[in-house]
């Protein structure tokens, strides 16, 4: 079963995000709170800790929850191979994907760290469809 690890926040962009309990997702605007919120193609972004466990032997920086500025860490699910306009049931909410992985920025601490960075390859991102709470535990299930 795919569930919720860990949900995150930042409140200025070019942060790190921290963990919270819960995050409040708003239709059209994504994560209150949130430093990405807004009506845009990148409201939420999610990186299953599969993807984080790849990086974790060769990387001298604890990689906690939130240290690839990702808003939810998942764990069962293969976040990186589903493809743009999926539906994913997240607790109560509905998001869609509407990206897979984006550019690095150049001042990555991970980058300069280790050499690379998974979030622009096996991050994905998604908008809001069904607005709820999302906590650690939920369960998480692709739509039809």
């Amino acid at each position: 079963m795919a569930k919720v690890l860990s949900v995150n926040i930042s409140e200025k962009k070019g942060e790190q995000k921290h963990p919270v309990p819960e995050i409040r997702l708003k239709l059209r605007h994504g994560i209150d709170g949130d430093a990405h919120a807004g009506d845009w193609h990148r409201q939420i972004s999610l990186l299953a800790d599969e993807s984080v466990d790849t990086m974790r032997a060769a990387c001298p920086i604890p990689l906690d929850a939130g240290v690839f500025a990702e808003n939810i860490n998942t764990v069962g699910i293969d976040l990186k191979s589903l493809p743009i306009g999926t539906r994913l049931r997240v607790g109560e909410t509905e998001v869609e994907v509407t990206q897979i992985g984006k550019e690095c920025h150049s001042d990555c601490a991970i980058k300069k760290a280790v050499g690379k960075c998974v979030m622009p390859t096996e991050g994905i991102f998604a908008v809001v469809v069904r607005e709820g709470t999302v906590r650690a535990g939920d369960e998480i299930e692709v739509l039809k």
